[in-house]
C-alpha cells in the first residue's frame, strides 16, 4: 500500500492509531471534520480538572480504534463482515459527532433551537456523500439504524457502543478520575454477534457491570460535578442574554460572523441546512472570544456573567435530592439585588435553577444481552446475582440552584 494512503496517529490512550483507507483520509482531512479539533469533548470539565483539554477530534478518532478492534474480532469469530461493510461502520463512527456545535452538551438547543446534534451529523454527512459520490451511504444507514446487520449499528449507537467504550476511557484518562476505568478491551474481546444482534459472551459479565458502575461514577463525579454543571448554566445564560440583546438592539457583535448569525435567528433545521458552511466554522474560540469581548459590554448582566466566567469566579451551587422551595429561591434572588444593584428581572440571570439525572442502566432503551455458553440470552440485569438490577434501571435525580455572590 503506497504511504500515502496510510497514516499512523500517536494517541496517548491507545498508542498508535491506523488509518489505512483513502477515503478515511480524504474524511477526515476535510474541514468539517477537521472544526473537531476546536470543540472540547468535555465542555467546562477543565475548570474543575485541569487536564481535561482533549478535544472532540481525540474522542473521534479513538472511537474509530476501537471499532477497528470490534470489527476484527468479530471477523476472526466467523461472523460475516464484508470490505464495505467494515469501511462504512468505520466512517459512521468517524463522523457519530461531527454535528455538535460549540461547547458540546452544554448548548444543545441553546444556540440552535429545536435542532439536535445526531440531526446535524447526519445533515453534514449526507452532504459529505455527495461530495464523494456516494461512497458514504452504507455508514449513513448503519448511523441511522436502516441497515440490515442490526450488531453495525449497535457497535455505533447502544448502551454498549465503542463511542461509550471510548468517552469513559478518554475522559478518565484525561481527568485522572480513576473510577471511569474500563476494561474495554477485554470487553472488545467478549463481543459476539447471535441472531443478528450484538452480544457479550458470559465470560465478560463481571467486565460489563464495571462498565456500567464506571458510567454511573463519571457522570456524578465528572459529567454533572456541581461545578461543571454551574459553569455550563451560566454559558447558557450568557447565550440567552445575547439572544435577547439581538432581537431588541438588532445587534450585537461578537467577533465572529458566523457566530453573530445564529445569534440573530430563531433557529431550525431548515436553517442549518442552508447555512451549514456557516455552522462548520462555529467552535469554542467563537463563543470564548466572544465571553472576553462580551466582558466591556455596556449591558450589565452580559458584561457580569462574561467576567465571571473568563474569572473563574462561578456561581455558588447547592445540590440535593429535593426541589428547592420558592421561598428558599426568592431570598437569594432578593439577596442578589441587594448585592450586586440588580432589578429582579436581572437577578433571574444570576439564581438559576433546575434539576439533572442519571440512569445507571435504561431498560427502555436497547438492552445488553448475555450469550451464555448453552446459547441462553439473558439482559444483563437478569443474570444470577446481578449487580446491576431493575432498581438501577430508573434515573437518579438532583435539584440544583446556583446563585451570585460578592
Amino acid at each position: 500500500m503506497a504511504a500515502d494512503n496510510r497514516k499512523i496517529i500517536n494517541d496517548p490512550v491507545y498508542g498508535f492509531i491506523t488509518l489505512d483507507y483513502p477515503l478515511l483520509l480524504q474524511i477526515i482531512a476535510h474541514p468539517y471534520y477537521q472544526r473537531l479539533r476546536r470543540i472540547h469533548q468535555m465542555a467546562f470539565a477543565h475548570l474543575v480538572y485541569p487536564g481535561a483539554v482533549h478535544t472532540r477530534l481525540h474522542h473521534s478518532l479513538g472511537a474509530y480504534h476501537l471499532m477497528c478492534n470490534a470489527l476484527s474480532e468479530l471477523k476472526n469469530k466467523g461472523i460475516e463482515i464484508t470490505e464495505e461493510e467494515e469501511l462504512s461502520a468505520k466512517i459512521a463512527i468517524l463522523l457519530h459527532d461531527i454535528g455538535h456545535g460549540p461547547f458540546s452538551h452544554a448548548l444543545e438547543n441553546i444556540l440552535i433551537k429545536n435542532v439536535e446534534h445526531e440531526a446535524i451529523s447526519i445533515l453534514i454527512m449526507r452532504i459529505l456523500n455527495e461530495e464523494f459520490n456516494g461512497q458514504l451511504t452504507m455508514a449513513i444507514n448503519i448511523f441511522t439504524n436502516n441497515y440490515h446487520k442490526k450488531f453495525l449499528h449497535q457497535l455505533v449507537s447502544g448502551q454498549l457502543d465503542v463511542d461509550r467504550m471510548d468517552y469513559l476511557t478518554r475522559d478518565s484518562f484525561f481527568t485522572g478520575v480513576s473510577e471511569g476505568v474500563i476494561g474495554y478491551d477485554r470487553i472488545i474481546k467478549m463481543l459476539t454477534v447471535y441472531e443478528g444482534e450484538l452480544m457479550v459472551e458470559e465470560k465478560a459479565i463481571y467486565s460489563i457491570e464495571k462498565f456500567l458502575v464506571s458510567r454511573r461514577l463519571m457522570y456524578w463525579q465528572v459529567y454533572l460535578h456541581k461545578t461543571v454543571l454551574c459553569a455550563e448554566k451560566m454559558l447558557v445564560k450568557i447565550v440567552e442574554r445575547a439572544k435577547q440583546l439581538v432581537a431588541e438592539n438588532g445587534t450585537l457583535l461578537s467577533g465572529s460572523a458566523s457566530l453573530d448569525f445564529f445569534l440573530g435567528i430563531s433557529s431550525d433545521e431548515d436553517v442549518i441546512e442552508k447555512n451549514i458552511d456557516k455552522f462548520c466554522l462555529l467552535d469554542d474560540y467563537d463563543l470564548t472570544s466572544a465571553i472576553k469581548n462580551w466582558m466591556f459590554h455596556p449591558d450589565k448582566i452580559l458584561s457580569t456573567l462574561c467576567r465571571f466566567i473568563i474569572d473563574r469566579h462561578l456561581l455558588k451551587v447547592i445540590l440535593q435530592a429535593n426541589p428547592f422551595s420558592e421561598t428558599y429561591v426568592q431570598e437569594l434572588k432578593y439577596k442578589v439585588m441587594e448585592e450586586f444593584g440588580f432589578n429582579e428581572e436581572e437577578a433571574s440571570y444570576f439564581v438559576i435553577t433546575g434539576e439533572t439525572r442519571n440512569t445507571t442502566y435504561n431498560t427502555s432503551d436497547e438492552r445488553i444481552n448475555i450469550l451464555f455458553k448453552n446459547g441462553s440470552v439473558k439482559d444483563i440485569s437478569q443474570v444470577d446475582n446481578a449487580l446491576i438490577h431493575q432498581t438501577l434501571s430508573s434515573a437518579v435525580k438532583k435539584f440544583y440552584i446556583c446563585f451570585a455572590r460578592k
